[in-house]
């Protein structure tokens, strides 16, 4: 599987965001993960292979909201409110389960990357 993502951007805190994941091959469970200068990657949020059912992590629970697609192919990662903590680079992995979790050395691959960037 191929994964790009796309979307990112400078914003100001308190703007919106939408980042999406364009996935090539078999349909996975997917997450978004984030990296920022210095710091490891951190999970954000993951989805389901069929979509059904989203887990996020906590500083971002009723700000971002994941989606996907299965007719196109796509995961959406839309971000509400951003704050300057939520910068980094971010990106889509794709999961071999049915909820793709916290933890990044179970991912299969990822895409290369979008950056995120959040002024004050």
């Amino acid at each position: 599987v191929q994964l790009v993502e796309s979307g990112g951007g400078l914003v100001q805190a308190g703007d919106s965001l939408s980042l999406s994941c364009a996935a090539s091959g078999r349909t996975y469970a997917m997450g978004w993960f984030r990296q920022a200068p210095g710091k490891e990657r951190e999970f954000v949020a993951g989805i389901s292979w069929n979509g059904n059912k989203t887990d996020y992590t906590d500083s971002v629970k009723g700000r971002f909201s994941c989606s996907r697609d299965l007719a196109e192919n796509m995961v959406y990662l839309v971000m509400n409110n951003l704050k300057p903590e939520d910068a980094g680079v971010y990106y889509c992995g794709a999961f071999p389960g049915l909820v793709a979790g916290p933890d990044p050395s179970q991912y299969l691959t990822w895409g290369q990357g979008t950056r995120v960037t959040v002024s004050s």
